[in-house]
């Protein structure tokens, strides 16, 4: 009795950091939308230091030549709208030597900007708390490596992609945010949602409220596959309205889509109402026919419909400040619950018809 209780309060505390973890990454998405949304992607040029250093600074005048001032290796400052780093640690004399400084040569960008700075650094923060959640959750997962060593396997994955992760972080800094790569970057988070999210499927009992038809299961897959081409889809909205800013800037919005933007708009746009109509029959069938349990699935409804409200404000309100962030993140959010109701529905339906 004792070592069953003891059982299950220690996969009841691996399904908290479970959960924990999945809450966390969500907001390494959030925090990584917000980054774009105010222009702050190289707010911190190095990685994974911020300017040479693990607090960034406040101020211009930190990342100036100082006189008599120590400077450890790897320190940046600002000279001539370059970046320079110490070559090893010195103290300054009373003129700046070139001898000292070696120039920054993974790209050009030397602009310090206190806010976009700090929003970077707190994003890279949130960033590792996520690896730290997700490696707790991994040694939770430890007392399942005799009876269930997938479980355990799984989570060490989990661990290692939040390596991966962050190298991909570093590699979109050094390419001065390289569209292609922050993409990549956006896929890969979604993959570590999927990748949680299937483990919490697999240490849930089966949910036997799900039962249905074979046809549901299969359904619920091609809204899967549906919704991540909308989301390609969308990535390549995403990265004409990156070129726009650059060619326009941020107070131009309006500028943005003139000319009603590039084929794909008209295509995502479009899409998002068949979206729309395949999830609300989905919805409806398994609410009314099957008498599914109603909160996953309304929670599901109001994410889309969340989504094709802020995509309506991005198109005819000129982007409203934190649209673009709630569109993606949304997003995110959608392919997550959509995953884990094929896996509900899939096993359930498996399950009693064996």
């Amino acid at each position: 009795m004792i070592q069953k209780v003891k059982k299950q309060f220690t996969e009841q505390r691996y399904r908290w950091w479970l959960r924990a973890s999945i809450i966390v990454i969500y907001l390494i998405i959030v925090a990584g939308a917000v980054v774009r949304m105010t222009g702050s992607g190289m707010g911190c040029p190095d990685w994974p230091k911020c300017f040479g250093v693990w607090i960034p600074p406040t101020e211009q005048s930190q990342l100036e030549f100082s006189p008599n001032t120590p400077y450890k290796d790897g320190m940046v400052i600002i000279v001539d709208k370059e970046l320079r780093v110490a070559a090893t640690d010195f103290t300054s004399s009373d003129t700046y030597l070139e001898s000292n400084w070696e120039p920054y040569t993974k790209h050009d960008y030397a602009i310090f900007n206190v806010y976009h700075t700090w929003t970077e650094y707190i994003n890279r923060l949130i960033g590792a708390l996520g690896g730290v959640v997700v490696f707790f959750m991994f040694l939770f997962s430890l007392r399942y490596i005799r009876r269930r060593p997938k479980i355990t396997l799984l989570s060490f994955l989990a661990v290692v992609a939040m390596g991966v992760q962050g190298v991909i972080g570093k590699i979109v800094v050094d390419t001065n945010l390289s569209p292609a790569l922050i993409t990549f970057h956006m896929i890969f988070a979604l993959l570590i949602v999927g990748l949680l999210v299937y483990l919490l499927h697999k240490v849930k009992p089966v949910d036997y409220r799900y039962k249905t038809n074979p046809v549901m299961p299969k359904f619920a897959l091609v809204l899967i596959v549906l919704t991540l081409v909308q989301v390609g889809l969308g990535t390549q909205v995403r990265q004409f309205i990156d070129e726009q800013i650059d060619l326009w800037g941020y107070p131009l919005q309006s500028y943005w889509l003139e000319n009603n933007g590039p084929l794909v708009f008209y295509i995502h746009r479009s899409f998002s109402l068949v979206l729309l109509v395949l999830n609300a029959w989905f919805i409806y069938k398994a609410i009314t026919h099957f008498k599914h349990p109603k909160s996953t699935y309304l929670i599901l409804g109001l994410l889309i419909l969340i989504t094709i409200v802020s995509g309506v404000f991005m198109n005819y309100m000129d982007f409203p400040f934190g649209s673009q962030a709630v569109h993606l993140v949304i997003a995110s959010i959608i392919l997550g619950v959509q995953f884990y109701l094929w896996m509900r529905l899939r096993v359930a339906d498996d399950t009693t018809t064996l």
